[in-house]
């Protein structure tokens, strides 16, 4: 009885310290933010968890207020004018929805609004649980083509198409590997 009970310990032991070991193994990415006139307003750094993304977003230099943040599914934030080559949201399916609050909802790339502060600052965690930074689906933000964050200049309500109500794209940042 007390070999069986001490693999069954050993047995736990792997089972419980695996994805603890994986979790604190992998690196954050560091994902820096320009606005419209390529100036640096901030950084997002992704830490992988076991399932899903910890996004922890340190911005300033923004308009005070609501703003819609989403996830944008390829790393282009050349053209500063609108940041359009970073296309829509990422998303799994082509029947997904935008809106956290839509029934057909929502898309992967979804996130909850930032609220900048009267200095223009802005300091959050948002918990990403159906985003990954790696493997096959669409879901994975580190594909060969990146993906990227995308700031908004008004608050996304999180169910008008496509986007929320959300307006103009104001600071983006490419999501991609080291060079």
């Amino acid at each position: 009885m007390t070999f069986r009970l001490s693999i069954l310990s050993l047995g736990m032991l792997a089972v419980f310290s695996g994805p603890v070991l994986a979790q604190e193994a992998a690196e954050p990415t560091h994902v820096e933010m320009f606005n419209a006139a390529g100036e640096n307003v901030g950084m997002v750094t992704i830490k992988p968890g076991p399932e899903g993304l910890l996004l922890s977003i340190n911005m300033e230099g923004l308009v005070p207020g609501p703003h819609g943040f989403h996830v944008h599914h390829t790393g282009n934030c050349s053209d500063h004018d609108h940041f359009k080559g970073a296309g829509g949201h990422v998303k799994t399916d082509d029947g997904d929805q935008h809106g956290l609050l839509n029934p057909q909802g929502p898309e992967v790339g979804d996130l909850p609004n930032l609220i900048v502060h009267q200095d223009g600052s802005v300091k959050a965690e948002i918990y990403a649980p159906d985003l990954k930074m790696s493997g096959d689906g669409k879901d994975n933000i580190m594909d060969t083509d990146g993906s990227a964050f995308m700031v908004h200049e008004q608050a996304d309500d999180h169910k008008t198409q496509p986007i929320g109500g959300a307006g103009e794209r104001i600071a983006c940042g490419v999501i991609k590997e080291a060079e």
